[in-house]
């Protein structure tokens, strides 16, 4: 049904006078359930669906969307916005992809569907809500526990006039647990645990993302700042990723064509030491990003972004290729593969000796034209090989073209409830700004 929607749609279209066309049909459902303090708060359920195109019409773009599938409005809304695009200013750059790009996708089953998810029911989701608060209790400590349990299905089917042909459908699960507690000092620090996953059964159990959502914000009792210094960073693999969003940010091609990038110019040059060695990986068996194809309709393939810290590829769209001149590759990131190290996050904080171990990142800025950054971080002071007390308030600054340098060590503990994947990472020599 959604394909021939979808079929249907780019046929009016060119007839209205479209020369190229893209259509997407799809169908999504959500639900959400978050209890707090012993009692449901919040259920919400939503259905959508709806069609999307991209029109190309006298050498001029534009993208519409609807939800209103009725033959006769689509016919007015789509004849409408052919005639408000060709109002619109030429831009010579705007074209459907070639099809070559859409040669040669994967036959391979990346098993983004839990067949089970219909089987899910509304008492099953509120159970599992009270089940996780139940599990994050049992300190005096603990002032409040919000715990929520979430899920969707997605069905697509998109089809272009040059020849694409493309659908997807996926599962995603996510549940986890905020938990805030009373210190000594009448402030109330807040921490929690989270994961998602396209299984409903790879998710952690409740107990285990209660109890690890308790013990999170416990740890945060006591927390105060410490002195200045200039240490190493031990960046725990949950929220490495926040650091290395910010790297991968002014990698696409539009950032380069707008000249906000501090990779412009870095092509085959070291952006970070030998460690730095990671892909982008969409054909990811269960991945959270994982796809056959990309927005475009170009077909996935593992795209290498650095290679022993030598960058080897940006995110390319066509729009921005045929802006820059670039071969395009894909508009954006799907799953992240790194090159494993051999110890998981215990052994990485016995090497470091004395060093700070960072469990979150809290604000900050991180600029990507110049690659300076400041980032509020919290966590724990590393003492002789052991976590020593908590720390907050803190700050770390620098550049990314010279903290990647200094990426020490990399885990063997990708981080898997995340489509980053982000292991246990070590930097050495890194300022922090306290007291």
């Amino acid at each position: 049904m959604l394909l021939e929607t979808a079929r249907s749609v780019m046929a009016l279209a060119q007839r209205l006078g479209a020369q190229g066309v893209a259509a997407s049909a799809g169908r999504a459902r959500s639900v959400d359930v978050e209890w707090r303090d012993g009692k449901l708060e919040k259920i919400t359920e939503a259905t959508t669906h709806g069609v999307s195109v991209q029109l190309y019409v006298d050498g001029r773009y534009s993208a519409v969307s609807t939800s209103d599938l009725r033959p006769e409005a689509l016919e007015r809304f789509l004849a409408d916005a052919v005639e408000m695009t060709r109002a619109l200013a030429p831009d010579p750059h705007r074209r459907l992809p070639d099809p070559e790009l859409y040669a040669g996708q994967a036959d391979v089953d990346l098993q983004l569907e839990d067949a089970a998810y219909g089987d899910l029911s509304a008492q099953d989701r509120r159970l599992f809500a009270e089940r996780i608060e139940a599990a994050a209790r049992g300190h005096e400590a603990i002032v409040s526990v919000t715990s929520s349990v979430g899920d969707a299905l997605y069905e697509g089917h998109r089809v272009h006039s040059n020849g694409f042909i493309g659908q997807r459908r996926a599962t995603s699960f996510w549940a986890g647990a905020s938990v805030s507690v009373k210190d000594a000092d009448g402030r109330r620090p807040e921490e929690g645990d989270y994961a998602a996953a396209r299984f409903f059964r790879e998710l952690p159990s409740a107990e285990a993302l209660g109890g690890r959502a308790r013990e999170r914000a416990l740890s945060r009792l006591g927390s105060k700042k410490m002195a200045s210094a200039v240490l190493p960073m031990v960046v725990e693999g949950r929220v490495a990723g926040g650091l290395l969003g910010r790297l991968l940010g002014p990698m696409h091609a539009g950032s380069l064509q707008q000249r906000r990038s501090f990779f412009e110019g870095r092509m085959g040059q070291p952006i970070g030491s030998a460690l730095l060695d990671v892909a982008d990986h969409p054909l990811l068996v269960r991945g959270l990003g994982s796809r056959l194809f990309d927005g475009e309709g170009i077909a996935a393939r593992r795209l290498p972004l650095f290679e022993k810290g030598v960058l080897r590829n940006f995110f390319v769209d066509t729009y921005y290729g045929r802006k820059l001149g670039m071969p395009p590759t894909t508009g954006g990131a799907s799953n992240l593969d790194w090159k494993p190290g051999e110890r998981g996050l215990e052994e990485l904080i016995a090497d470091a000796g004395e060093g700070v171990l960072v469990t979150g990142f809290l604000g900050g800025n991180s600029n990507s034209t110049t690659g300076d950054f400041s980032l509020g971080v919290q966590g724990f002071r590393i003492a002789s090989g052991k976590r020593a007390g908590p720390v907050a308030e803190m700050n770390v600054a620098g550049n990314h073209l010279e903290l990647w340098k200094r990426l020490a060590a990399v885990g063997s503990d990708p981080y898997p409830y995340s489509a980053l994947r982000t292991p246990t990472l070590v930097f050495d020599g890194v300022q922090f700004a306290g007291l």
